[in-house]
């Protein structure tokens, strides 16, 4: 998998021969560093440090960092392979590597949250008495109101948020996440806070849950004093929760709720202490007793036609009776107060039913996941003849909640949010992407950046209308992206080692090139827009001549000398020169135009670079973090006017950093929002805005730099 983070996609390098750890020279004061697991380059680029030459070294932690002032360069290791870094001359009398460098005086404030969590969550999509829609994606619990085009953001997860609750109240928001990487606060929990204020109320089981929180409901019939949840973990565990109790809450009893997956839970709005739970083959009608034991009867359905794989989705009709929606496409109405059925609707939709929604006025809307229908029914399931059909490209249906008047809001199985009516049709206010995202790039003169992933799906995005200016599907997952000098083309390296080459306004695809059979890792053009250098996970980096206004490509050869795949790229200001980092941790140079390397790195140590990419430079040393394992930091980018420098890291972490990152001590503003490792960072180009991309969270968050 072209990726190097913490999940399954992530490459390993190479057996090392031994496991010894590189020596220092006995002069130096070293700090551990982990060991790695990779050959050293058949090719030093360079010099080893000499023994006499007078060395300053600096405590990490985690790393040994030392700096020769003969010859004006830093040694640091990672994962035990030595890497030197070379100061250009005008610091290297100046150089002071114990110093600890500050943090900028600019931070980042969450602007705004492209995208929402449809794909495998449920019920997550409500309607505010503030006008505000509430959803989440990622780690982030989003208020958007679409009217006035303002968002605000409920940052007090640490990972996936993956269920939502609504008090009886309106104003209190429930939401439970899975297990993260922060100690105590990334684990699974339950959060319930101040849909006005943002202010958390209560944490709830902190260490108590075993995987994560798949389900919450606020019990009704008594104002909202109890809350349910499931556990994801292997027994399904539903637990009751007496959340005012304390300031921590108090666990009323946990039990197995079934053998298999458990897919909704809700407390009965009219019947106190009920609560009805659903999943694979199995619908339970639980009752919580006085002494805080729960008692469980499981759904008889009469004939084998009518028990389904699952059930999908459940409601409540004004009456009191329940409504199941199934994979067999059914709805199945429950008596209130049994385990019996009273009526089956079948063949309501093709494939499952995903959604029910009961209606203020008494009607019933049904969802369907596979035909992304919308259909209406009277309080007795007859149809009352409206239905919509939502666009295919836009999804199935994944769940349906009552808006403003007449309006709908539906979310979607491909991260889609639409509102409308059955009558007037519907129409997104909310897209996104549905796999991993690991292509980013800016416009060059435009408040603008491009996004493409493994969803085959490229987008344009606008910053300051926030909103989409045009998708594509390219039937090719993508892996990088590049805009040319004037923001009239798109490259966009694809995971089968092609790369197409685009007009960014019309979207028509000019050509189609390859070059192996392996991702392209990263595209870059040269500052002035006549050569495109391509770095594959095959270990060359591809040069072309561009002719034509970007439209015409010519390769003039391949840099070979990488042991490793290509990570990250960067142009000197002249054109003339790479620089380029790979997986096993080297930083090389090359001559362009001949495809060859600059193998005395120290003669490029005053070369003024275009952009600041590649995460091993002189200039980029302090942005690993205690523990770095090499693979950690995902990418960084220093800001358009050179002041800044932002990493994203496998952590689900933003950090920002005053540019150059020159000491291995550097202090930064750390930021989540992610609960992916975040694949990609990039400034706008007036450096108004950095945005930000996650992997399998398949976010991309908007940051204001204030």
């Amino acid at each position: 998998m072209p990726s190097d983070n913490k999940s399954n996609s992530k490459p390993t390098a190479a057996d090392s021969k031994s496991g010894s750890k590189p020596t220092t020279p006995e002069n130096k004061s070293t700090t551990k560093m982990p060991t790695v697991d990779n050959k050293s380059s058949s090719k030093p680029t360079t010099p080893v440090n000499k023994t006499n030459s007078k060395t300053t070294a600096v405590n990490n932690n985690t790393r040994d960092a030392t700096y020769n002032e003969e010859e004006g360069s830093v040694r640091m290791f990672l994962r035990g392979r030595p890497i030197n870094l070379y100061a250009p001359t005008a610091e290297i009398a100046s150089y002071d590597i114990t110093k600890v460098a500050t943090a900028p005086s600019s931070k980042l404030k969450l602007d705004w949250v492209y995208g929402y969590r449809g794909k495998d969550c449920r019920s997550n999509l409500y309607l505010l008495p503030t006008g505000e829609m509430v959803y989440f994606v990622a780690s982030v619990a989003v208020l958007y109101n679409v009217e006035e085009q303002s968002q605000r953001h409920y940052l007090g997860h640490t990972d996936d948020i993956k269920c939502l609750a609504i008090h009886p109240n309106k104003l209190l928001v429930a939401t439970g996440q899975t297990a993260g990487h922060d100690g105590r606060e990334g684990k699974p929990h339950i959060r319930v806070w101040n849909s006005v204020s943002l202010a958390t109320v209560v944490v709830l089981g902190l260490g108590e849950f075993e995987r994560s929180i798949s389900c919450l409901s606020f019990s009704k019939a008594d104002g909202g004093s109890l809350l349910c949840a499931i556990d994801e973990g292997n027994d399904h565990n539903i637990s009751v929760w007496d959340w005012q109790k304390n300031e921590k809450g108090h666990k009323i009893t946990e039990t197995k709720a079934s053998m298999d997956t458990v897919v909704a839970a809700e407390f009965h709005p009219l019947e106190r202490n009920q609560i009805v739970t659903c999943g694979k083959g199995h619908i339970s009608f639980w009752t919580l007793d006085a002494g805080g034991t729960l008692y469980k009867r499981n759904g008889i359905f009469e004939t084998t036609r009518d028990r389904p794989k699952y059930v999908t989705c459940l409601a409540f009709t004004q009456n009191g009776d329940i409504l199941s929606g199934d994979s067999n496409g059914s709805v199945v109405i429950w008596g209130r107060g049994t385990n019996n059925i009273i009526k089956v609707a079948r063949n309501v939709h093709e494939g499952s039913v995903f959604s029910i929604c009961v209606l203020k006025e008494g009607s019933i809307i049904t969802g369907g996941g596979k035909d992304g229908k919308l259909i209406q029914f009277d309080s007795s399931m007859h149809p009352t003849g409206y239905e919509a059909q939502v666009a295919e490209h836009l999804g199935g249906i994944r769940t349906v909640s009552e808006g403003r008047g007449s309006q709908l809001l539906v979310g979607s199985t491909r991260n889609c949010i639409l509102i409308g009516s059955l009558s007037m049709g519907f129409s997104p206010a909310v897209l996104g992407h549905t796999d991993e995202l690991w292509a980013l790039c800016p416009h060059p003169t435009l408040a603008q950046f491009l996004t493409a992933g493994f969803d085959r799906i490229v987008q344009l995005w606008d910053s300051l209308s926030r909103s989409v200016v045009w998708s594509k599907d390219i039937a090719e997952q993508a892996q990088s992206a590049a805009f040319s000098s004037d923001g009239r083309i798109i490259i966009v390296g694809c995971v089968s080692g092609k790369w197409i080459v685009m007009n960014s306004e019309t979207r028509e695809i000019y050509s189609t090139h390859v070059d192996g059979n392996e991702p392209i890792q990263v595209a870059k053009f040269s500052p002035d827009g006549q050569l495109l250098a391509l770095g594959s996970r095959d270990n060359y980096i591809y040069i072309y001549q561009v002719t034509d206004g970007a439209r015409h490509y010519t390769r003039l050869g391949r840099c070979t000398g990488h042991s490793s795949f290509i990570t990250h790229l960067d142009w000197s200001k002249d054109n003339e020169h790479l620089r380029s980092n790979s997986g096993d941790y080297e930083l090389l140079y090359w001559k362009v135009k001949v495809c060859r390397q600059v193998t005395h790195s120290t003669q490029l140590r005053d070369t003024a670079w275009a952009s600041n990419s590649c995460v091993l430079t002189f200039s980029s040393i302090g942005i690993w973090p205690e523990g770095a394992d090499g693979t950690d930091v995902n990418a960084c980018e220093r800001s358009n006017g050179s002041k800044l420098m932002a990493t994203g890291d496998d952590f689900g972490k933003v950090k920002l950093y005053s540019y150059p990152v020159k000491q291995p001590k550097s202090l930064c503003h750390v930021y989540g929002g992610h609960s992916s490792h975040v694949t990609n960072v990039t400034f706008l180009h007036d450096d108004s805005r950095l945005i930000s991309i996650g992997g399998k969270d398949t976010s991309v968050l908007q940051w204001e730099i204030i």
